[in-house]
């Protein structure tokens, strides 16, 4: 899995083989063990009926994890980030600092979140927003090299979403463990490429976008985009197992941590895109 946060998770990870290659289920009492030798004869046929007329439980009811849980949890934390977000542009020019320590604090809170086995609602949404903080700032940045270019990406990103949605939606897509192979191996290597590009920066030996100079940095970044598009549809991949295996309602703040990570890589690898082929 591409996403630490799902691929860590027992409740949104590949399902345990066992033995011959069967799946890992729990084992099963016997009947004398679960109802008892008499159970069925003692049975009252009043409480059968009852138990027969009643509705079938609901997700809701059982505490289960439901697609409308993930939406708002996700909703919920991009509103927070949104509002930060907005903070931090308005006094980018005042309190650059501002969103550079947003940069620190989310990246060490989204190491801690995405590692834990279980979530924790308050870390996710100071995650949320510190990276609003750094998001709001860095977009400040990108637009006082290209007015109007923020806009574009966050349209971009949007569409790419919604696309990436509607093709996994869709089944013409599908997430098999090829997919989740050939996306692992390729991440790995950009981001080999990445550590690289930024030592050379840092040591001043390149200067300007560095080894994304160009058309080859045009290629790189869509390459990227590319890659985070595919690590979207295994996040959707993931929640959907979570969904059908009955896993309990609190990982949607899991879930909805996951797809936050992934939206974020995706903005700023549009943002940058788009900086680099305008030059």
């Amino acid at each position: 899995m591409s996403n630490p946060v799902f691929s860590n998770s027992n409740v949104f990870g590949e399902p345990r083989r066992t033995g011959r290659g069967g799946t890992a289920t729990a084992p099963q009492q016997a009947p004398q063990a679960q109802y008892g030798a008499y159970g069925a004869q003692a049975a009252d046929a009043a409480s059968l009926q009852n138990m027969y007329d009643a509705p079938a439980a609901t997700p809701v009811d059982t505490k289960r994890l439901t697609y409308t849980d993930v939406i708002m949890k996700t909703a919920g934390l991009f509103a927070l980030l949104v509002v930060a977000a907005a903070a931090s542009w308005a006094v980018y020019d005042t309190m650059p600092l501002l969103w550079i320590g947003g940069m620190i604090v989310g990246l060490v809170l989204g190491l801690v979140n995405a590692f834990k086995k279980n979530p924790s609602p308050v870390l996710i949404t100071l995650y949320a927003g510190a990276q609003g903080l750094f998001l709001g700032g860095i977009s400040a940045w990108y637009n006082t090299i290209d007015p109007g270019i923020v806009g574009q990406a966050v349209l971009a990103t949007l569409c790419v979403f919604a696309a990436a949605l509607g093709l996994f939606s869709s089944g013409k897509v599908r997430v098999t463990p090829k997919f989740t192979r050939f996306l692992l191996i390729a991440m790995v290597g950009y981001l080999l490429f990445s550590l690289v590009n930024a030592v050379l920066l840092w040591t001043n030996v390149l200067s300007g976008w560095g080894l994304r100079e160009g058309g080859f940095g045009i290629a790189i970044g869509i390459i990227a985009v590319i890659l985070a598009t595919m690590s979207l549809m295994v996040d959707f991949d993931s929640i959907k197992r979570g969904v059908e295996g009955g896993a309990p309602a609190k990982f949607a703040w899991s879930a909805a941590f996951g797809l936050m990570v992934t939206l974020i890589w995706l903005y700023l690898e549009i943002l940058r895109l788009l900086a680099i082929f305008r030059e």
